[in-house]
């Protein structure tokens, strides 16, 4: 997976009740963020900071999309607790985490063990990767998202 490749399709369950494909979501810009796990600190404040700017992100024709091992309950108790206004998908198989090279090795206090790593990309609405950012860090990031995707404009 690179910038500037199409990107890679996947099919997975989503929050709205359907199967998210992403081949079927074109003619509109996509942002796929991949995160750890519902509830937890850093990715509760990613996901607030992608809900502050959804508007923003909409009125340039993009939607927003974030993916985690959680199931769909877990992600539907999230969304209705933070009110966040986009779709969240379940990858428990590990299928678009792989594809994104978003699935690795991680360590902690010393023990490494395989989980999610923080991955975000912007896709085209031709299904092109614009770009990729990894191993991101919460603070700021939905901002930067917002002004490279106001720059593919």
């Amino acid at each position: 997976m690179k910038e500037k490749e199409l990107a890679p399709n996947f099919k997975i369950p989503s929050s709205n009740n359907k199967e998210f494909e992403l081949k079927k979501n074109k003619n509109k810009f996509l942002i796929i963020y991949f995160y750890p796990r519902d509830n937890t600190p850093g990715c509760t404040n990613e996901a607030k900071d992608f809900s502050k700017l959804y508007k923003e992100f909409k009125k340039l024709n993009c939607e927003i999309f974030g993916i985690s091992k959680d199931s769909i309950e877990s992600h539907k108790k999230f969304i209705r607790k933070f009110k966040i206004p986009f779709q969240l998908l379940s990858d428990e198989k590990i299928v678009a985490l792989k594809k994104y090279q978003a699935w690795g090795e991680k360590s902690m206090y010393g023990k490494k063990f395989m989980g999610i790593k923080r991955t975000t990309v912007l896709i085209s609405p031709k299904g092109k990767i614009i770009k990729i950012w990894k191993n991101v860090k919460v603070k700021e990031h939905a901002k930067e998202v917002l002004s490279c995707l106001k720059e593919s404009i």
